[in-house]
């Protein structure tokens, strides 16, 4: 058994590239004030923190994006996580970046990496990013693109998969990772107000409870404690949590936000012990995969890589939902 560490952040929004470092020494301080702060009674070996931590998408096209604050990946930031994984033997699960990639140019994706102590294990790219709002691509839009959009990881503290913010609200996306062998379900976010941790919408708490139980896994949620004045007009409440494979809550952070971490035990055995004796509620070996037509269909068509503008997501949006019943 180990101990997760759900990160809040509550940056301003960078203009500017040059801006990320100071978010990213920050972050570094927190990684060590949680592993040290608690090594007296717990071992913290996973650490999560929420979407837009290194930059925020506040342009309305990816051109402004790539001028600004989009990066590549890796870099002197991914350098910096990879020696403190090293050094403390934990995984991190950065934040997002901005990404730029020379295979893709004129492209943003919204990119989080998993970091260990052997270096960067993974590389994921938003599948679902908040359409019209974002303007990132996601590898769904790209003709030819070949790397594995939703990639677990096998470590020594589990298998570990992750998608991002409104990823969550697909259950095929989180279902992906799942069948993929996901047993602790990681989320990074920016989850706004009024969707967050308040009834009576508080779709944070309740899609991540059930993404863990219909998924017998574990989920470790970072999400932005953001103050409304960083990024107008959202403010980002925070709520961070951990949730069993049950759906039962381990911890979370009391709604509002501000810097918090929220550290929860994480017991594989016991979940790989529950996932091979149940024979009830085991959705996965019950899901009945030839009676589910829907998945099948296109509805929203990619969008290549050439218009990714709120507008022309719109007509994509108004296209796909003619395809509705």
């Amino acid at each position: 058994m180990y101990y997760a560490a759900a990160c809040q952040t509550n940056f301003p929004a960078p203009a500017h590239r040059d801006e990320i470092a100071d978010r990213v020494r920050r972050m570094g301080e927190i990684v060590e004030q949680t592993i040290i702060g608690y090594e007296p009674f717990f071992d913290v070996r996973l650490l999560v923190f929420p979407e837009f931590a290194h930059a925020v998408p506040v342009h309305d096209n990816p051109g402004k994006l790539l001028d600004t604050v989009a990066v590549a990946l890796p870099n002197e930031h991914t350098d910096f996580y990879e020696r403190l994984a090293k050094k403390y033997g934990c995984f991190i699960q950065t934040g997002t970046f901005l990404e730029r990639d020379d295979d893709w140019p004129g492209v943003v994706f919204n990119t989080t990496l998993l970091i260990g102590p052997d270096g960067i294990l993974s590389k994921y790219r938003k599948v679902n990013p908040w359409i019209p709002w974002e303007v990132h691509a996601s590898p769904h839009d790209l003709p030819g693109y070949l790397d594995d959009p939703f990639p677990v990881v096998d470590t020594e503290i589990g298998r570990l998969g992750v998608a991002i913010c409104y990823d969550w609200l697909f259950p095929e996306t989180i279902r992906e990772l799942a069948f993929r062998g996901a047993e602790v379900l990681i989320r990074v976010s920016a989850y706004m107000d009024p969707w967050g941790t308040q009834q009576p919408t508080d779709w944070w708490t309740l899609v991540n409870r059930t993404r863990a139980l219909e998924n017998t896994a574990y989920v470790v949620a970072a999400n932005q404690g953001a103050e409304m004045h960083h990024y107008p007009p959202f403010s980002w409440p925070g709520g961070s949590m951990a949730v069993d494979y049950d759906g039962r809550i381990l911890a979370q952070a009391d709604p509002g936000p501000g810097e918090k971490v929220v550290v929860a035990p994480i017991d594989i055995e016991t979940l790989r012990h529950e996932r091979t004796r149940r024979r009830g509620h085991d959705t996965r070996a019950h899901y009945r995969a030839e009676v589910h037509d829907y998945a099948r269909a296109t509805r929203l068509a990619p969008a290549g890589a050439a218009d990714l503008s709120i507008e022309a997501a719109g007509r994509r949006i108004a296209a796909a939902k003619k395809t509705l019943p």
